[in-house]
C-alpha cells in the first residue's frame, strides 16, 4: 500500500451517489410523477367506488345492484380519471415547451445578457462571482439550453413529462383500486357485505399510504392516517345516505 492509498479510497467513496437519494437517470421528478398519478388514481379507485357501493348497500341494494353500480362507476372513473390526467398533464407539456421556445430564442438573440443572468443565478446560490462566472460559461459552452432550462426553469429538456403514460397509469391504477371495493361487496353474503368491504377498503388505503410514502421517501405515519381517515369517512357519510334513503322510500 502507497503512502497516499489512505487519502484515496475515502474520497472514492465520497464520490459516489449517496444510498437513497434519486441520481439514476429520470430522477427525482420523473419518479414522483408516475407516483402522483398512480397514487391518485389508486385511492380514488378504491375510496369513490368503495363510496359508491357502500351508499347502495346502505339503501339494501342486491348483489345484481351492486355490480351494476360497481361497474359503471369503475368505468366512469377510470375514463373519467385517464382524461383528466392526460388534459393536465398536456397542459403542463405545452407550458414547458413555451418556455423552451423563448429560452431558445434568447439564447440566440441575446447570448450574453443569458450569461449574465445565468451567472447571477448561481451567485444567488451561494458561488463566488468569479466561479458563478466560470460554472455559467462551461455549462453554456457544453448545452446552453439544458443549462438555463434547469438554472431558470427547473425544466430538463430531455425529459418532458408524458400526457399518454400518465392518463394510461391513472386508468390502470384506478381501474386496480376499484375492482378491491367492487368484488368485496359482491361477492360475501348479504348480512357480510359492508363490514367486510368497510375492513379490505381501509386495509387496501393503509397499504396505499404505506407504499407511496416509501416510494417518495416521506413520513408514512401522515401518509396512511391521511388514506384511512379520508375513506372511512367517505363510506360512512354515503352509507348514512343510503339508508336514510332506503328508510325514507319504506
Amino acid at each position: 500500500m502507497g503512502p497516499g492509498d489512505d487519502d484515496r479510497e475515502p474520497h472514492s467513496a465520497a464520490a459516489g451517489p449517496h444510498a437513497g437519494e434519486p441520481h439514476e437517470a429520470g430522477g427525482l421528478s420523473g419518479r414522483l410523477n408516475w407516483l402522483r398519478a398512480g397514487v391518485l388514481g389508486a385511492n380514488d379507485g378504491v375510496v369513490s367506488t368503495a363510496g359508491l357501493v357502500v351508499g347502495v348497500a346502505g339503501a339494501r341494494a342486491t348483489a345484481e345492484e351492486l355490480l351494476t353500480a360497481g361497474l359503471a362507476g369503475l368505468l366512469a372513473g377510470s375514463l373519467s380519471m385517464a382524461a383528466g390526467e392526460y388534459v393536465s398533464v398536456s397542459t403542463q407539456r405545452d407550458s414547458e415547451r413555451a418556455a423552451l421556445a423563448t429560452e431558445r430564442r434568447e439564447l440566440a438573440t441575446e447570448p450574453q445578457a443569458e450569461l449574465d443572468e445565468l451567472t447571477d443565478l448561481y451567485i444567488g446560490k451561494g458561488l463566488s462571482p468569479h466561479l458563478a462566472r466560470q460554472v455559467a460559461t462551461e455549462l453554456t459552452a457544453h448545452d446552453p439550453l439544458a443549462a438555463h432550462a434547469e438554472a431558470e426553469l427547473g425544466i430538463n429538456p430531455k425529459e418532458l413529462v408524458n400526457p399518454w403514460n400518465a392518463a394510461a397509469a391513472s386508468l390502470a391504477a384506478f381501474t386496480v383500486g376499484a375492482l378491491l371495493p367492487l368484488l368485496a361487496i359482491v361477492l360475501p353474503p348479504a348480512d357480510a357485505r359492508v363490514p367486510i368491504t368497510v375492513t379490505a377498503v381501509l386495509l387496501a388505503l393503509a397499504a396505499c399510504g404505506w407504499g407511496s410514502a416509501r416510494l417518495g421517501a416521506a413520513p408514512v405515519r401522515p401518509a396512511v392516517l391521511r388514506n384511512v381517515a379520508g375513506g372511512a369517512l367517505a363510506m360512512a357519510v354515503t352509507y348514512a345516505a343510503g339508508a336514510l334513503l332506503h328508510a325514507s322510500t319504506r
